[in-house]
This record gives C-alpha cells, structure tokens and sequence, in this order.
C-alpha cells in the first residue's frame, strides 16, 4: 500500500477548506462548545478513581431526540458490561468543532466519533492537514457489516446503521408524484417542505439525489457543450413551485407535522416511529421518487489522539453486537448496519427500503461536493 493511500502514513490532499454549507454550515464553529453532557471527570478522576472514562462525540438527537433516541440505552448497557464510564459530547456545530480544533491546534477532546457520514469524512480530509481519525484497526463484529455500507476507503469509520432519504406524506391529504417531474406539477404547488444542503444531513442527501438524477452541468465524454439540463435547474422549477426549505430535519417535519404542507423530506423509516407513537400509518406514507432514494449509511470512528483508543475500539466492538444493533435501529429509527441485528417482529413491514439506492461515493464527492452546495446556495437565495 502506497503512501498516498496508508492512512497509518500519508496526509491527506489540502484542497482549501471546504466550506460545506458555506456561511450557514460554518458559522460559529471558533465559539462553539463540546462540554461532556454526563459531567465526566476524565480517564482517573478527580479523586484518582481507576475507573477509565470514555468520551463518546455525537450529533445531540442520539442522545437527545424529542421522541426515541439510543444514547441512554447505549450509556447504560455499556457500562453494565465494560469496566468504564461512558459520557457524551454533543458539540452545536458536530463534527465541524473538531476540524475547527484541528486546524488551530487546539486538543481533540474526545475519544471517537459516532455518527460520521462520507461528507463529513471528506470535509475532514479537504480541511485538516493531519490525520483527524486513526485507521479502525481490531474491531469485533467489522467483518460481520454489509459491504455495500462501508464508504470510508481508507478504514477509519465503521459503519453502525443506515437509512434512506426519501419523502414522508400524508396520505388523508394528498397522494405524493412518484417521479421528480411530479413534484414541479401544478397539483402540488406548496406542497413539499425540504432543508437546506448547508446545514442539514437530510437536505444535503435530497440536494445530492437530485444531482444524482440530473447532473452538474459539466459536459460528458462525446458532448460538445454542457448539459441543457441540470440539478439547478431542476431547483429552479421547484422554487417556481414553492417549495419550502427550512434549516434543520426538525424544523422541517416539525413545520410537515403541523399541517404545513403535506410533504416532507425525512427518511423511510418514518413509519417506525409513528407506529411507537400509535400514529395513523395513512398519515406517514412513505414515496420512493422514481424508486429511488439516497442511502445514508453513519459511521464511528476513533480520533487519532484519543486517550483511551482500545477502549474506544471495544465501544465500537459493542455497538456492532446482534442485539446492541437491533436496539441501536430501533431507537434511532434507521436501519442496522449488519445482517444480524435483533429486530422486533413487523419492524421489516415499517421500514421501507427502496428498489434503488442512490449514493455518491468519496471519491466522487471529494473536490465536488462543496461547489454543488455553494452553486445551490447562490441560486436559491437569488431567486
């Protein structure tokens, strides 16, 4: 293995800081905080205590969600069978903190990080000069995840759950288009509420699914110019059409729950969740956009100067356990990463997975991904 590919060795390609989100993404990362939410007091303690502390970064829903989230049950079942304290970090601005620290030298205050994307590694790798993650390295349970999971080429992440962006609609108000071309229809002027690709995980899968679908405009192989039709375009026809992008995933299905519209961007495991909440099913219907929908698999991995490492790998260890994953999908209301989860009975029926699913990959997304969001931000607020 060359340099160039070792992540034992090599250093990344700088690119310039990939400004993902631009403004809106970026801002505020200097001020922002990662304090411990469990007020931990580190690998010894205050008082000397032996008991090792392992500090777990994460985005605030994982520990946090309004409805069902994992992180207490995680702590918990952790710490009942590891011989460690367990406290969470859930910094405002999420992995964007850590390149922060990274690129002015501060310490990295924590032991991994769970729930990383293939954006966020290349945002890591396009900004930071040195390794942010350490390779994953000895990891029970890695062998048993799916392969077409895994998106980290130089085996930093491992992947624990997945899902898939799709839109959610009430079925008591409207039927949704089955194609991308049925939502610029006149019949559903107002209807869909998106978020933005700047600042929201969903909104950067559906921005991305479009590009998928439509293209960049860059001219292909046999073309004499670039395309006549392009994923701007097609945002274009949506604006003219009302669509409505709100920052976050909350604020959208917060605005979609409301009656605001009767359609929103969420992820095909809607129906998990409103049956937990004995929702009426008709009102969470579920639409594949041509049979279609962007995978969103999340991953964990080590920070390459963590203080307790092989701790931090036995974490990762357990949270890729049968039972663990099953625990882990339900209450994040995703998909496990690996075929032996322990699923409850009817939980296949609810959580819905497409004909096809769409992904960039790293190296598709690398020297890409940051000029698609900024040309989507120009354009929007321009028009």
């Amino acid at each position: 293995m060359t340099d160039e590919t070792d992540p034992t060795s090599r250093r990344y390609t700088r690119r310039g800081v990939l400004a993902l989100g631009g403004a809106a993404g970026a801002a505020g990362l200097a001020g922002c905080s990662a304090t411990p939410s469990d007020g931990g007091t580190g690998s010894d303690g205050e008082n000397g205590d032996a008991t090792p502390t392992l500090t777990v970064a994460t985005y605030e829903s994982f520990i946090d969600a309004p409805s069902v989230s994992p992180g207490e049950w995680v702590k918990t079942e952790f710490e009942s069978r590891v011989d460690a304290e367990l406290e969470w970090a859930t910094p405002d601005n999420e992995v964007n903190y850590y390149v922060e620290r990274a690129t002015s030298g501060a310490p990295i205050d924590a032991d991994l990080y769970v729930g990383l994307t293939t954006e966020d590694l290349v945002r890591v790798d396009e900004t930071v000069d040195d390794d942010l993650f350490a390779a994953a390295g000895e990891v029970d349970g890695a062998d048993t995840v799916r392969d077409g999971l895994r998106f980290d080429p130089f085996d930093r992440a491992v992947p624990f759950d997945t899902g898939y962006v799709s839109l959610v609609y009430d079925g008591t108000e409207t039927t949704a288009p089955e194609t991308f071309a049925g939502l610029l229809e006149d019949g559903h002027t107002g209807d869909l509420i998106a978020q933005n690709p700047g600042g929201s995980a969903t909104g950067r899968a559906f921005l991305l699914h479009t590009v998928s679908r439509f293209g960049d405009g860059e001219a292909i192989e046999g073309d004499d110019g670039d395309a006549d039709y392009d994923y701007l375009d097609y945002w274009a026809e949506l604006q003219a059409n009302d669509v409505r992008v709100l920052g976050s995933w909350e604020d959208a299905y917060s605005a979609w729950s409301g009656d605001e519209a009767p359609m929103v961007v969420s992820y095909s495991t809607d129906q998990v969740f409103a049956d937990m909440e004995d929702a009426n099913l008709e009102e969470h219907q579920i639409r594949f956009l041509n049979d279609q929908a962007y995978a969103t698999p999340e991953g964990m991995a080590v920070f390459a100067d963590a203080d307790e490492p092989d701790l931090a790998r036995e974490f990762m260890s357990f949270l890729l356990e049968p039972d663990v994953q099953g625990e882990i999908a339900e209450r994040n209301v995703a998909f496990p990463a690996t075929d032996a989860a322990e699923l409850p009975d009817g939980y296949a029926d609810l959580a819905k997975t497409p004909a096809e699913a769409v992904t960039f990959n790293y190296d598709e997304l690398q020297g890409s991904l940051d000029g698609w969001i900024s040309e989507w931000e120009r354009q929007f607020a321009g028009n």
